[in-house]
């Protein structure tokens, strides 16, 4: 059996990152942080396994896991006789696929910057501002798919403020579980904030070989100026599945209410940037907020996408549904353990 190990440059301060193709830091030597393990083709990974991103490279570990709808608009089903009268459906079944819940390795967020946010989970703020939010930094949704496992033997393998918090080091010799078992205070957390939290649905599409992925969560409603105001974040990752540069140049939003209301919004680049997604950089995942004065509503719209040689080409964001929780609670005002 040939171990295979994970190195990252450690220079002599703080800033550590994985190695993934990257030419060598002047100045910096190489150290073990762990040995990868097999990936889990059946069943989920346990809360407490580390983990490289497979698309990011950033190192993190599970919190727990949550079980997601996937909408795939690229897979075709298959062709069923249509009742008589019919028109024909273009509804997509979604299949069940798990995602988790992570915590960032601090150390690599500065890494990672240029191809991904420094994910955050957004809350809303207090029902005196009905428009601030607060946002706890460095947690992600991770695809199991995304999940390379390692092993470690530190007993605090990830710089994240919660870490301690969250997870505790119990190793058990007997059994292959990792090494951290979660403690009460994330137990309560999660109980706490699960309607803030929850990720139920993804939608995916691809155009042109860009793919596009698009997971929506409900903040909550505030009341503002005698109405009610409801809130949701969305996570989109665009990736370039083919061998071509391009590079993100508009976007073009269509936000249908459940009050009747239609909204277009046409822009440059997304959050302040203008992505270039190439072959040894694939990817490009931010998340933004958007607020309705119904408790549901539609998004849906394109990316424009700019090759090297000038011309242009428009990718489909997937459609989707921005529901409200039938037993909507107020969120919570802070986080606390």
């Amino acid at each position: 059996r040939v171990t295979k190990k994970i190195y990252v440059y450690q220079p002599s301060c703080s800033s550590v990152w994985p190695v993934f193709g990257r030419n060598r830091p002047e100045g910096k030597v190489l150290e073990t942080v762990g040995v990868f393990e097999a990936l889990k083709q059946h069943g989920k990974y346990e809360t407490g396994q580390l983990f490289l991103h497979s698309v990011f490279g950033y190192r993190g570990i599970v919190l727990f896991p949550w079980h997601a709808r996937i909408y795939d608009r690229d897979i075709i089903p298959p062709i069923k006789p249509e009742p008589p009268g019919s028109h024909g459906s273009k509804e997509v079944k979604g299949r069940t696929h798990t995602y988790y819940q992570v915590l960032i390795d601090t150390r690599d967020c500065p890494h990672i910057s240029q191809r991904s946010q420094t994910e955050a989970v957004t809350f809303l703020a207090n029902h005196d501002d009905s428009r601030a939010l607060y946002a706890i930094p460095g947690l992600d949704y991770v695809s199991h798919e995304d999940i390379l496992p390692y092993n470690s033997t530190e007993q605090v393998p990830i710089q994240h403020e919660l870490f301690e918090r969250f997870l505790m080091f119990n190793p058990d010799k007997t059994t292959p579980a990792p090494p951290f078992s979660a403690r009460d205070t994330l137990k309560a957390w999660q109980e706490k904030n699960h309607p803030w939290l929850e990720l139920s649905d993804v939608h995916r599409e691809t155009t042109e070989n860009i793919r596009v992925t698009v997971i929506p969560f409900y903040m909550g409603m505030r009341d503002a100026q005698n109405s009610h105001v409801y809130w949701w974040r969305y996570c989109i990752r665009l990736e370039n599945m083919g061998s071509e540069v391009v590079q993100l140049r508009e976007r073009h939003w269509r936000i249908f209410s459940l009050s009747g209301t239609l909204e277009t919004v046409r822009g440059r680049g997304v959050v302040g940037r203008e992505p270039v997604l190439s072959k040894e950089q694939p990817a490009f995942q931010y998340s933004s907020h958007v607020s309705l004065q119904a408790p549901s509503g539609h998004m849906w719209g394109t990316f424009r996408i700019e090759r090297t040689d000038g011309s242009h080409f428009d990718v489909r964001i997937p459609p989707f549904s921005l529901e409200s929780n039938k037993d909507d609670k107020a969120p919570p005002a802070g986080y606390t353990f």
